[in-house]
């Protein structure tokens, strides 16, 4: 009872995405694994390079290189749909899009900042004349109203889909310290509001702009309910790292197993955003002013202040992601500790779709009984 998810002309049997997660913990494994289950497999693009202990002087070349090879991976295990996440504040933004779009990437998600803009290099007929799709992430209607609008404005062109992402997200949220945990930015509070906002745009293009809820969503019962609200389809991304198929070191994944509710908390990030990650050592170290010395590779984000920061985010991030937890740390969203333990891919599908199932099931008795009584 898994209803499709349709992007213009592609089409996920299943409505759900994985989401991108980095550095390295979402790559071709994972991706492939979830595009063969029916679903939207994603690889992040940030960090790329640091897997390979590229250094500073050819940095920026290699994290295009293990870009275009993870790509092709995922595209040789897998004849379904994948994706790729891309931060719109990494300074090689431009080049990481023209390298997937040639690459012939189904669908790039863009989050990170505001894609107000096709990057530098490209141009519309291009865009038009390739089968990529466009997908920002956005927290906000306002964020939403504020990319179509441009994109109209400037291109008399609009992305494809659109990511909501609510503040249980793993990760770096867009939301204030203060939002996280107030009721009024929930995901539930969003979802109608970009629906709506985005409403006169599908009338003036006579398009189909699927929204995609993401951030918090756990089991069959949450898909359902989105769905119910007028999404798509779903985004997980903690979900997925606890399964065999998932890119990180065994003993990331045993964090998510291992940590209870207490142990995840709203960090503040180097590049000046909040961020929800699993407190451990390391967090604790830098949380009370201890620095952790570090050599900056190149200056990878925008937005990052590394001459006042205590640690280097993207070393951090890759070194847990090799299980160097005692130098790192993992995202992760505000469910991660209702995990148990570590299946496949296609186990934890099949589990989401009997909960999915379940749940339709459950409903359709109550009304039932309702309609008799």
């Amino acid at each position: 009872m898994f209803p499709k998810l349709k992007i213009g002309e592609l089409t996920a049997r299943v409505p759900i995405i994985q989401g991108g997660m980095g550095v390295g913990i979402s790559l071709s494994g994972l991706a492939s694994a979830v595009a063969n289950e029916g679903g939207i497999g994603v690889i992040s693009s940030v960090g790329l390079g640091l897997l390979e202990q590229a250094n500073g002087k050819n940095y920026r070349e290699k994290n295009l290189i293990c870009l275009r090879n993870e790509i092709r991976k995922a595209k040789a295990m897998s004849d379904g749909v994948i994706g790729l996440n891309i931060m719109v504040a990494v300074s090689d933004y431009d080049d990481i899009v023209k390298t997937a779009i040639e690459e012939k990437i189904d669908i790039l998600f863009l989050g990170a900042g505001l894609p107000l803009k096709i990057p530098e290099g490209l141009t519309l007929e291009y865009l038009k004349s390739v089968k990529t799709k466009i997908v920002p992430i956005v927290s906000s209607d306002r964020a939403a109203k504020l990319i179509f609008h441009s994109w109209e404005k400037k291109y008399d062109h609009i992305p494809d889909a659109v990511v909501v992402e609510g503040p249980k997200a793993g990760g770096h949220l867009g939301f204030k310290a203060e939002q996280v945990d107030d009721p009024h930015y929930a995901l539930e509070e969003i979802i109608p509001k970009v629906i709506k906002i985005l409403e006169p745009f599908k009338q003036r293009f006579k398009k189909d702009i699927p929204i995609i809820a993401a951030g918090g969503i756990f089991d069959g019962k949450d898909i359902h309910k989105f769905l119910e609200m007028g999404a798509a389809g779903v985004q997980m991304g903690t979900r997925f790292v606890a399964t065999n198929e998932c890119d990180a070191d065994i003993k990331f994944k045993e964090q998510y197993i291992n940590c209870h509710k207490e142990d995840i908390g709203i960090i503040k990030s180097p590049v000046g955003l909040p961020g929800r990650a699993i407190i451990n050592e390391f967090l604790k170290d830098v949380t009370s002013g201890i620095k952790k010395p570090f050599i900056c590779p190149w200056k990878c984000l925008k937005t990052c202040k590394m001459n006042q920061s205590l640690y280097c985010i993207a070393d951090a991030l890759m070194k847990a992601k090799i299980g160097d937890l005692a130098n790192g740390f993992s995202f992760a969203g505000a469910n991660a500790y209702r995990i148990k333990k570590i299946v496949s891919v296609k186990e934890l599908m099949e589990s989401l779709r009997n909960e999915f199932e379940e749940t339709v099931s459950r409903l359709q008795d109550r009304n039932f009984a309702l309609k008799v009584s």
